[in-house]
């Protein structure tokens, strides 16, 4: 199976223990631009009225049963775990759109719910989008963003942005359009042929040092220079004809041409060497992706990064060079309370990234910490027993308005089966009651 093992017992990202003592309320908020998305709202029957609210969201992934949720609730945190317009298929998602999102989610516990404090919560590509609105929201709005990398009108200047009190990036990258520049394979030479290569910069040809995994191959400096030379220059070539398909819609005086919305097919999008090289800033991370072990092979797969994507939304989102999600960028000018926790096994966050992350955040209230041997989504070991028993035949994962009964107590040992969950909300659970409780 090409698929990473790490998805094989279920979402890595949702809880594995039903939160005790829940409510759990489904919502529909609606955005700035009128655009409608869906949430959870988490609270818990023992803290009936929170003053601290903690969002929870992801560009397109659901977080809506979010693993650090749990936590949050003993604590006496309300979350609101949202989607956003573009959940489950990001084939047309402007990270601006998304920031009106949410926009949404805080304006929604400030005015409806009556919290004192909102803290961010970002995991994953979540982080860059946090960090985004987070940067957006801290300016005046004549001077916010007003066209996304692609021309659309953002509506940041008359956005209710209100900037949240805290933000926490769990295992964060510097953005996807930074993910996409070090994954993109620039071996390929004609973007209409999935198969088409430059055997000299194909990182996954013997003769520049890939070795078949398990083996760990490893690249000479010299390779390693022109490949990421040839990285940069492929998003560059994307980048302009992405903005020359915009700028025809643009000019044209054709109603069904300014109307079409081309679909941009991006191939071979899983080639960072340092999958395959862990000599390239090293760490404890195990061979391959986040998505695949076999990234050789993966890369020529339907399932990707940023396979299909209107040319806005590779602008906005998946370039590096064009996005305005970039998490290194947004965090030097937000001065808020901010922890990083990183996951020290993590295959698609490096070291360096993390040090880069650290260096750049402009709070003078800041702290990162690496939680040793944790996967990216610090999930357990496959296999692992982690679900309890549920009581009273509530099929798994049903929201209710009332109360969810406790599964028959809290197990002994129950935190154990997810270490790495724990230890890092043994981080972030503290660090929000000491700023804002």
């Amino acid at each position: 199976m090409l698929i990473s093992k790490t998805y094989w017992g279920g979402m890595p990202f949702w809880f594995r223990r039903t939160p005790e003592h829940a409510r759990c309320e489904s919502l529909v908020l609606r955005a700035h631009d009128l655009r409608q998305l869906r949430a959870l709202y988490w609270t818990s029957s023992a803290h009936p009225a929170p003053k601290i609210g903690v969002v929870v969201m992801h560009p397109r992934v659901d977080f809506t049963q979010h693993y650090a949720i749990p936590r949050l609730l003993d604590a006496g945190f309300g979350v609101l775990a949202a989607q956003t317009r573009h959940a489950g298929n990001d084939t047309m998602a402007e990270h601006e759109e998304m920031v009106l999102d949410l926009g949404a989610c805080v304006q929604h516990l400030l005015a409806k719910r009556s919290v004192d404090k909102v803290v961010l919560l970002g995991n994953c590509g979540g982080a860059s989008l946090a960090a985004y609105y987070q940067a957006q929201a801290r300016r005046a709005p004549a001077e916010r963003n007003k066209q996304s990398p692609g021309g659309s009108p953002t509506y940041f200047e008359g956005a209710p942005l209100t900037p949240a009190h805290g933000m926490i990036y769990t295992a964060p990258h510097r953005g996807q359009g930074n993910v996409m520049l070090a994954a993109i394979d620039p071996s390929v030479t004609d973007e209409r042929d999935p198969m088409s290569c430059d055997a000299a910069i194909d990182m996954y040809d013997p003769a520049n040092g890939f070795r078949e995994p398990p083996a760990w191959s490893e690249y000479t400096p010299a390779f390693l220079a022109s490949y990421r030379a040839a990285q940069r220059a492929r998003v560059e070539r994307l980048d302009a004809h992405a903005q020359a398909q915009l700028a025809e819609a643009r000019t044209t005086t054709n109603p069904r041409r300014k109307a079409h919305d081309p679909v941009m097919v991006v191939y071979r999008t899983m080639a960072n060497p340092a999958f395959v090289d862990r000599t390239i800033d090293p760490s404890d991370r195990d061979y391959g992706s986040l998505l695949s072990e076999q990234p050789h092979l993966m890369n020529y797969a339907a399932l990707g990064l940023a396979r299909t994507c209107t040319p806005r939304a590779w602008l906005s989102t998946w370039s590096g060079l064009s996005s305005n999600a970039d998490l290194v960028k947004n965090v030097a000018t937000i001065t808020e309370p901010t922890l990083v926790v990183h996951a020290g096994r993590d295959r698609e966050i490096f070291p360096a990234d993390i040090t880069a992350i650290g260096n750049a955040i402009a709070s003078t209230d800041k702290r990162v910490e690496t939680i040793p041997g944790a996967r990216h989504y610090f999930e357990p070991e496959l296999g692992a027993p982690t679900a309890l028993p549920r009581s009273g035949g509530r099929a798994e994962g049903e929201a209710s308005t009332t109360a969810l009964p406790r599964s028959a107590g809290r197990a002994e040992g129950e935190a154990s089966k997810t270490p790495h969950v724990e230890a890092c909300m043994d981080v972030v659970v503290p660090w929000i009651q000491e700023r804002f409780a």
